[in-house]
């Protein structure tokens, strides 16, 4: 399982949220579960809510993705930085064919978008 946190779930994580907790801790103890945070919707979720960046790099089991050229390429194409990060990490790759899904405390903010969505609202 690969998830992608966009700026919402990582506000979410960062306020105790308990289905983003219950991510995170699958993601550290459960064999196969991966957790990703790109830099560019970290640095927004930041933005928002002060500290979550300090919060998230200190949890175990979520992997710091940063902005590479592909990546860079993709922002191009979008509004915000974060959302376009967010998408091109969760985009199917060789390693993750199936790509990835993304963990969202607004879904409406993905309507429309070519990814599978995990929403972190009761």
């Amino acid at each position: 399982m690969h998830i992608v946190l966009d700026a919402t779930a990582m506000v979410a994580v960062s306020r105790g949220n308990p289905l983003a907790t219950h991510l995170i801790h699958r993601a550290h103890t459960e064999p196969g579960w991966h957790l990703y945070a790109t830099t560019c919707a970290l640095i927004e979720a930041d933005r928002q809510h002060p500290g979550t960046a300090e919060h998230l790099a200190a949890l175990p089991g979520i992997t710091l993705l940063a902005l590479d050229l592909p990546a860079a390429l993709a922002l191009a194409a979008d509004t915000t930085w974060a959302h376009a990060h967010t998408r091109d990490a969760a985009a199917p790759t060789p390693q993750r064919p199936d790509g990835a899904l993304v963990a969202t405390a607004d879904p409406y903010r993905w309507k429309g978008e070519p990814v599978r969505v995990i929403t972190l609202t009761p």
